[in-house]
C-alpha cells in the first residue's frame, strides 16, 4: 500500500525550513530524539543549497514517541515556540547539537543561549500541543511506517537513507517516476484484475473482427526446445496453460502453505470457518452441474464451477472500499486460498491424460530428492527451481496435469518462521560498524548485509517476491488472451445446453449457496462463529463475489473440454463471473444499510 498524507503538505501552517514554492514539496516528521532522523536532517539541510530556491521546499513536522522517555515532546515545544519568535532553525540546529536528552530546564537553557524571550517562549511552549496533535493526525494510521518519516510530494519516501538515493528521489528522474508510477497501479489491488479484464477484451475483439483464424493459428503454433537430437514441442497455447501456469500455481502453493503453517490458517478457530465455507462453495455448484449433466457426455465437466478467480474476488472487494468490513476481505481471502487448494487436487485427480507409470516413478524420484534438500534444511532456491523444471517435464510426460509441479514444488520447499527482526538489525548494524570506511563498503560486508536481510522471511516469500508481479501481470493476462477468443458474433452458444447451464447454474446460484447455506449450518451447530464485523447480507454478496471463476475455471474447462463443447463452457464462464461480480458488488455496495449482524 502507497501511504500518503492525510493532510498535504501546507506552506501557510508549517513550518519551512527555507522559502515555499519549490518544484518537489517534502514533508519530514521529526523525532529530536531519534537516532534515524539525526542522520537524516544533514541531507535535508543542505537539500535547498543544492536544487536551488525553486527546487525543493521542506516542511517540518513533530512526531512523538508512543514511550517519550527522552523528552521528545519538550524538544518539539521548543522548537515551536522558537518558531513564533522568527529563531526556529536556530533551536532546531541547537536541539539537535546536544545530547537526545530534553528536560524543560534544557530547552530554557537553549532558548537562554539564543537571548529568546523566556516568558513568551514559556507561554509558546504551553500552547504547542496543539500543532503536536495536528502534525500526528496528519499521519493517518502509521502502523506499517518507520523512522524516519519522509514525505515527497505526499507520498512515504521508502527507498535507501544515502544521501545518493534521497537525491534521486528528489530529483525524480525518469527511472525513479516510472518506478512510482509502476508501484501505485502494481499496489493498487484491482489492477491485476483490470489487466485480466483489458487482456480478454483484447482476445474477444481480435477473435470477433475478422482475425479470428489468425488467433487460431496463432495458438496453434509449435514452439519446440532442442537438446542434440531431442526435440520437445507444444503449441504456443499448451506453454502457457501447462507451462507458464505451473509459475502461477506455483506461486498458488506456496500462498496456500504459508496460510496453512503461518497465517490465517494455521489456527483452528481461524481456518475453521473459511475451510467450511469453501468447501460449500465446491460441492454444491458440483452437485448443481452433475444434476443438469447427469448420464449425459457432459458429467464430467463437474469441477468447472468449483473455482473462484483470487484476483478478481478480492479486487473487488478493494473497489468496494470501506462497503466491506475487514473480517470479510480476511474471510473471502482465506476461503479463496482453501477453494484453489481444492481446485488443484480436482485439476490433478481429475483431469490429467492418461498415465505413463515409468514417467511418474521419475517424477516421484525428483520430487524425493527435493524433499531430502528440504529436510536438509537446503534454504538456497535454485536447486529446487532447477528441480522444479525436470518435474514438471516428468509430470507432463506422465499424463498427470503438469501445473502440479508447481504445486508439489510449492509443498516441498523448506519452511522456517521469519527471524527475529531486532537481532537481524543488530547483526546488521554490527557490520556497518565494523567497518572502516561505510561509503565504500567492501563485498564480504554487502554479502553479510544481504544474508542477514534474506534471512527476514522465509524462502518461498522470496520465491513469491520474484515472480508475484510476473505472474499477476505476464502471465495470467496471457492464460486470459489464448483462452477467451471466443467467436460472439455469429456464435452457436446456448445457455440452455447441459454444460453450459450446469456452469452457470454451479457459478451463480451453487456458489453463495453452498457457502452461506454451509456457514448458516456451522453457525447454528455451533461448529464456528462468523466475526460480529459481518452481516448475513454482507456474506450472501461475499458468496456472489466467489461465483468469479474466470481464469480457474477455463483452466479447469480447458483440461476437461474441447471443441465446440470447450468454447461454450468458456462463453459461460465469461457470462456468469461478470454477473456474479455485478450482483456480489451491488449487494456489499447496499449491505450496510441493510444491516443484519450474524448471530
Amino acid at each position: 500500500m502507497v501511504h500518503q498524507l492525510s493532510r498535504p503538505f501546507d506552506a501557510e501552517n508549517d513550518i519551512l525550513l527555507g522559502e515555499a514554492g519549490g518544484r518537489v514539496e517534502i514533508t519530514w516528521y521529526v523525532d529530536y530524539t531519534c537516532p534515524h532522523t539525526r542522520r537524516i536532517r544533514d541531507v535535508l539541510r543542505r537539500s535547498p543549497a543544492r536544487f536551488g530556491r525553486d527546487g525543493a521546499s521542506v516542511a517540518v513536522r513533530f512526531i512523538l514517541p508512543h514511550d517519550d522517555e527522552d523528552g521528545a515532546a519538550f524538544a518539539a515545544r521548543a522548537a515551536c515556540a522558537a518558531h513564533r519568535q522568527g529563531r526556529f532553525m536556530d533551536m532546531h540546529r541547537a536541539l539537535f547539537d546536544v545530547p537526545p536528552s530534553y528536560s524543560t530546564d534544557k530547552v530554557e537553557e537553549l532558548a537562554r543561549d539564543l537571548d529568546l524571550d523566556l516568558d513568551r517562549f514559556r507561554a509558546d511552549m504551553e500552547d504547542a500541543d496543539a500543532k503536536l496533535e495536528a502534525d500526528r493526525n496528519s499521519l493517518g494510521d502509521t502502523s506499517d511506517l518507520h523512522m524516519p518519516l519522509l514525505f515527497i510530494d505526499g507520498r512515504f519516501y521508502e527507498g535507501a537513507w544515502d544521501e545518493t538515493s534521497l537525491i534521486e528521489a528528489i530529483e525524480r528522474p525518469l527511472g525513479v517516476r516510472l518506478s512510482l508510477a509502476g508501484n501505485d497501479f502494481f499496489h493498487w489491488a484491482a489492477s491485476a484484475g483490470l489487466v485480466l479484464i483489458l487482456a480478454t477484451l483484447a482476445a474477444l475483439v481480435v477473435a470477433n473482427i475478422g482475425w479470428h483464424d489468425a488467433y487460431e493459428e496463432l495458438r496453434e503454433t509449435d514452439f519446440t526446445l532442442m537438446f542434440g537430437a531431442r526435440s520437445f514441442a507444444l503449441p504456443l497455447e499448451m506453454w502457457v496453460n501447462d507451462g507458464l501456469m505451473a509459475l502461477f500455481f506455483l506461486l498458488v502453493g506456496i500462498e496456500i502453505k504459508r496460510e496453512f503453517v503461518f497465517g490465517e490458517l494455521s489456527d483452528r478457530d481461524r481456518a475453521i470457518m473459511p475451510i467450511i465455507g469453501a468447501l460449500g462453495g465446491m460441492i454444491v455448484p458440483a452437485l448443481l452441474y452433475t444434476a443438469v449433466n447427469y448420464g449425459g457426455e457432459a458429467a464430467h465437466g463437474w469441477g468447472v464451477p468449483m473455482a473462484t478467480d483470487i484476483a478478481f474476488t478480492l479486487g473487488i472487494m478493494a473497489l468496494l472500499g470501506n462497503k466491506v468490513p475487514t473480517s470479510l476481505k480476511v474471510f473471502v481471502s482465506a476461503l479463496a486460498i482453501a477453494d484453489d487448494l481444492g481446485a488443484i487436487l480436482v485439476i490433478a485427480v481429475f483431469y490429467g491424460e492418461g498415465f505413463h507409470l515409468t514417467q511418474f516413478l521419475i517424477a516421484c524420484g525428483v520430487t524425493g530428492v527435493m524433499a531430502v534438500l528440504a529436510i536438509g534444511r537446503v534454504y538456497n532456491r535454485m536447486p529446487y527451481i532447477l528441480l522444479g523444471v525436470v518435474l514438471w517435464y516428468f509430470i507432463h510426460e506422465s499424463g498427470l496435469h503438469a501445473t502440479l509441479a508447481g504445486v508439489i514444488t510449492a509443498a516441498v520447499l523448506p519452511s522456517r518462521r521469519p527471524a527475529d527482526g531486532r537481532s537481524v538489525a543488530m547483526q546488521a548494524a554490527a557490520i556497518v560498524d565494523g567497518e572502516e570506511d561505510t561509503e565504500n563498503m567492501n563485498d564480504s560486508a554487502v554479502r553479510r548485509l544481504q544474508n542477514a536481510v534474506d534471512r527476514l522471511r522465509e524462502p518461498g516469500f522470496h520465491l513469491q517476491e520474484a515472480l508475484e508481479a510476473y505472474s499477476n501481470f505476464i502471465i495470467l493476462p496471457l492464460f486470459a488472451f489464448f483462452n477467451t477468443g471466443l467467436l460472439i458474433i455469429g456464435s452457436s452458444f446456448s445457455p440452455f445446453a447441459p454444460e453450459s447451464l450446469g456452469v452457470m447454474l454451479g457459478l451463480y446460484i451453487g456458489k453463495p449457496l453452498g457457502i452461506v447455506g454451509i456457514v448458516w449450518l456451522a453457525t447454528k451447530l455451533g461448529i464456528a462463529r462468523l466475526s460480529s464485523e459481518i452481516s448475513w447480507v454482507q456474506m450472501i454478496g461475499a458468496g456472489f463475489l466467489a461465483g468469479v471463476g474466470f481464469t480457474m475455471s477455463i483452466f479447469i474447462s480447458s483440461a476437461a473440454f474441447e471443441g465446440g463443447q470447450l468454447e461454450s463452457v468458456k462463453l459461460a464462464v465469461l457470462i456468469t463471473s461478470t454477473a456474479a461480480a455485478i450482483t456480489g458488488s451491488l449487494i456489499l455496495w447496499f449491505a450496510p444499510k441493510i444491516g443484519g449482524k450474524a448471530e
